[in-house]
């Protein structure tokens, strides 16, 4: 229970996972719905997402300018939203696979998201939180939100770890129905 009394949520939401979920269905949200629909008729205290902006060489070529530009327009486009924060990670150049794509890597993701949950869950400001994960880098950081008192709603898409899924306390699967419903609307 908050310190207020009143139910509280806070979203938590992997920027990158939730990328990979939709480019799987072939839709993209409306990030404001998605918002809504994850909280329901909870209390929002604050909605975070997390991502990297996109890498860029030095110096950087067009195709990479234009890549940043436009998650960069997201990021301020939902960073205006009410109560939603953006929590930018690092993207780090890993080096080239056996077919000499380059391999990137999210840096801090994963840890700032753990130390939100933890920080809010133990401070008493939260009594739900909802997360859209699918890694099992979390898990630490949502059993000590648990222990705090914090029931936790874990949205994932067909792909996710299993004792991730296991140690939520509620789930709802975004497939096509789901996504249906918050879908950006077609000008």
């Amino acid at each position: 229970m908050s310190r207020s009394g009143a139910d509280r949520v806070a979203l938590f939401i992997d920027g990158a996972y939730l990328d990979f979920v939709q480019r799987e269905l072939g839709l993209r949200s409306d990030f404001k719905k998605l918002i809504e629909s994850m909280k329901g008729d909870i209390d929002l205290l604050r909605c975070y997402y997390y991502h990297c902006p996109p890498y860029q060489s030095s110096p950087p070529t067009e195709p990479e300018r234009e890549r940043f530009s436009a998650k960069e327009k997201f990021f301020y486009s939902i960073s205006s939203l009410p109560r939603v924060e953006v929590r930018r990670g690092k993207l780090e150049f890993r080096g080239k696979d056996a077919n000499g794509n380059p391999i990137f890597e999210q840096k801090r993701i994963d840890i700032l998201l753990g130390v939100d949950l933890v920080l809010l869950a133990a401070k008493g400001a939260i009594t739900h939180a909802c997360i859209i994960a699918g890694d099992s880098d979390f898990l630490p950081a949502i059993q000590a939100a648990k222990n705090e008192g914090v029931l936790v709603h874990l949205f994932h898409g067909n792909s996710y770890h299993r004792e991730l899924w296991n140690t939520a306390d509620e789930r709802t699967l975004i497939d096509k129905a789901f996504i249906n419903k918050i879908k950006i609307k077609a000008s």
